[in-house]
């Protein structure tokens, strides 16, 4: 996990962290099956992290608190959200997570199909913002109002107008990834309390 957090995922070989380690990569291989052993480890591990709905919460607070633990969980780890999504939860933190977040659903009120349904959406909109906000991400050194001047100039005149009058509001007044997150959780969650009532 180290390892791809200082250099992404993709630099995770068998014989780098090995490297890492100080040891044989084929030595890897007495404590690990092979590489889909050792993401579906770190899939796992990560997930673990996330904070999981405890009880007297009410369900749509649990469901807000995991999707930002799920969010910070991410900035340590920017690697992390595509992983997870490409894996079946196999490991007991993975069953662990699974089973608490249906268990506060159920427990709220939600039939199990509409449960299953609302951990899909929600799971997929958290997975999904962290992979698509990271890829648009300008990091913390670039002053997202240049940015979005720098747009604005690259557009030809009279050409795409809804982009040139986003990026315009955007300019003007720069909104952050926490408010863009909590705009379609909120969706969601609302949405879901109506399903609920």
């Amino acid at each position: 996990m180290d390892l791809s957090d200082e250099s992404g995922i993709e630099s995770l070989t068998m014989r780098e962290l090995g490297r890492k380690l100080g040891v044989e990569a084929a030595s890897l291989y007495n404590h690990v099956a092979g590489k889909d052993d050792l993401l579906d480890g770190m899939a796992d591990l990560v997930v673990a992290e996330i904070d999981l709905p405890s009880g007297g919460v009410d369900w749509k607070e649990a469901m807000r608190r995991r999707a930002v633990s799920a969010r910070e969980v991410f900035s340590r780890h920017p690697w992390a959200a595509g992983l997870i999504d490409s894996r079946g939860p196999s490991g007991p933190g993975s069953l662990s997570y699974v089973d608490r977040v249906l268990g506060a659903l159920l427990q709220a009120g939600f039939s199990p199909g509409i449960a299953a349904n609302a951990f899909l959406a929600l799971d997929s909109y958290i997975y999904g913002f962290e992979r698509q906000w990271s890829s648009l991400s300008l990091g913390a050194a670039v002053d997202t109002t240049e940015a979005a001047e720098e747009v604005l100039a690259a557009i030809p005149q009279g050409a795409y107008p809804s982009l040139a009058r986003v990026a315009t509001d955007y300019a003007a007044k720069p909104y952050g990834d926490a408010a863009v997150f909590d705009f379609g959780l909120e969706l969601i969650l609302d949405g879901l309390q109506r399903l609920l009532e």
